[in-house]
């Protein structure tokens, strides 16, 4: 009786694996052969479930995104202040531990593979500035915005130093431990933030 294959679980196995082989090689030793070995299965069993490598990488960046989409919905759950529940979130798309390092160093080799395919390339992909409209948009429905801050603006800031604290947590981890992040992130929510609302 042939054995019964969960091709779901397969392909969260082999872009589990996709991630390990790009944080040991980087995108060049992202290859077929290399994933397949890092999955315990032959090249010929992945084509079973990825039709090119290209489709398989998309699938891997894909699952960087839920995983952590997850997570904000987790957060979002929860019975929390307005302001800590956004500071949550944010400390959930930087690099703060193991896991969520992980994820950045893939994410940015996948966004770097990406951006010169010629399919073209969404620098709003990953979900991160809607992320931060919806988060300032939070923050003003719930009166933490100073009068007259000009949410567009406030949404731009966030990114900006988002994207920024990945990058700089990622190259010099030592300086840019989780407690400066946490100190940062509050410091910048602070800055804007109507604090006559909180109390």
């Amino acid at each position: 009786m042939p054995k019964l294959v969960d091709h779901k679980q397969r392909k969260q196995v082999i872009a589990e694996a996709t991630w390990r082989v790009i944080l040991e090689q980087g995108m060049e030793g992202a290859t077929v052969r290399n994933i397949a070995r890092a999955a315990g299965l032959s090249p010929g069993a992945l084509r079973h479930d990825f039709s090119s490598q290209e489709e398989l990488l998309l699938y891997a960046m894909n699952l960087v995104k839920e995983r952590a989409a997850g997570r904000i919905l987790d957060i979002s759950a929860l019975d929390l202040p307005p302001k800590e529940k956004v500071l949550r979130i944010l400390l959930e798309v930087v690099p703060t531990r193991e896991e969520t390092r992980a994820e950045m160093e893939v994410w940015m080799a996948f966004t770097a593979y990406f951006r010169h395919k010629p399919k073209g390339f969404d620098a709003r992909h990953d979900g991160l500035y809607d992320l931060m409209q919806r988060l300032i948009a939070s923050m003003d429905q719930h009166g933490l915005l100073q009068a007259g801050a000009d949410r567009e603006l406030e949404t731009e800031r966030l990114y900006a130093l988002i994207d920024g604290i990945a990058l700089h947590a990622l190259l010099d981890p030592v300086r840019l431990d989780p407690k400066k992040i946490r100190r940062i992130l509050t410091a910048h929510l602070d800055s804007f933030s109507n604090a006559a609302a909180e109390a």
